[in-house]
């Protein structure tokens, strides 16, 4: 795969990614839903934090706003780590599906920093109104923007396990939870990629 093609991809993945969250910040409320399917909704969120929502802020003893900060200098330096290890797999012409995988990845993560880094300053709240681009009034500064999330796949809701089944049964659960992006799907690709090809991936070439 050649360094035209994987950009072309990262390109095509960033385009898409970032229309796709400008749309729902500039036509949904915050946690405002479209339901296409029963098993599928759009459902507008923010994720202040990495994935899952978590926020160091969780783990470590730090304020919400270090927290944030923290985590968007590391995503930062970690895409410029998956950049150099792109072109350099790229330059050694690695096996093609190690550079897709890799494409993937950069290309996700490239996506959600872009609204960690930019959001903030771009866009007004998004609570009780539908957020405007470009806003005399934003909700944030530079570096401490929301990373927008729209997908939900609510799969399995509020079924209950059989009482027969140990420890779990007779309590709830549900299945698909996660609300996610373009940018997490890009990026959820390319590590199946890498574990599910492994052997192929990482294959020595000539």
């Amino acid at each position: 795969m050649s360094l035209k093609k994987s950009l072309i991809l990262v390109v095509i993945i960033l385009v898409i990614d970032q229309l796709s969250k400008i749309y729902i910040k500039t036509h949904f409320m915050y946690q405002e839903s479209v339901e296409v399917f029963s098993w599928f909704k759009i459902l507008f969120i923010e994720n202040e934090g990495a994935a899952w929502g978590t926020k160091l802020s969780d783990i470590l003893p730090i304020s919400d706003s270090a927290g944030k900060l923290f985590l968007t200098v590391f995503r930062i330096f970690a895409i410029g780590g998956i950049g150099y290890w792109l072109f350099d797999i790229i330059k050694k012409k690695s096996p093609k599906v190690l550079i897709l995988a890799v494409s993937l990845i950069f290309a996700g993560a490239l996506g959600n920093i872009i609204d960690s880094i930019f959001y903030g300053v771009l866009f007004n709240e998004s609570n009780q109104e539908v957020a405007t681009l470009f806003s005399n009034d934003p909700y944030g500064k530079l570096f401490y923007g929301k990373v927008v999330d729209m997908l939900y796949f609510p799969i399995i809701k509020n079924a209950t396990w059989p009482e027969w089944i140990p420890y779990f049964g007779g309590n709830s659960f549900s299945f698909f939870d996660p609300i996610f992006n373009i940018a997490d799907t890009a990026i959820s690709t390319g590590v199946g990629i890498l574990i599910f090809f492994n052997k192929k991936a990482f294959a020595k070439t000539a």
